[in-house]
């Protein structure tokens, strides 16, 4: 590929529809970050009477607290990996369109120069020799 194609209001879209999924997968983060204590503590315990009375959570309690300490930081991962793509996709196509405003203002400038007239023998020159 020679040269790059692309349609800033197609990315904007895209970057849009992206952020709005991004921020479904965000609310769900903080959803399960508020649930999974109450979670946990609904379990159940080993021993009769909560944990507020012995203190022991029970195997389904631990497995939710396991499950949440593996998967936080990758979760996280996720949403900072998310955020920094659609920030790095939005300015490249910020810097791509400068470009083309930048290139199309300096082909107008050229075109708009005076021309420079260079006749055989005129100005010193001896024309084709």
């Amino acid at each position: 590929m020679t040269g790059w194609d692309i349609s800033p209001s197609g990315v904007q879209r895209v970057l849009t529809e992206t952020a709005k999924a991004a921020e479904g997968l965000s609310d769900t983060g903080k959803a399960l970050q508020e649930t999974m204590p109450s979670a946990a503590k609904s379990a159940g315990t080993i021993q009769q009477g909560g944990v507020e009375k012995s203190g022991v959570q029970g195997p389904v309690a631990a497995a939710l607290g396991e499950f949440f300490t593996a998967y936080q930081e990758k979760l996280m991962y996720v949403a900072v990996r998310t955020s920094n793509s659609l920030d790095g996709a939005a300015t490249a196509t910020n810097a791509y369109v400068r470009g083309d405003l930048e290139m199309a203002a300096q082909a107008q400038a050229n075109a708009l120069k005076e021309p420079k007239i260079d006749l055989p023998g005129a100005g010193g020159q001896q024309g084709d020799r």
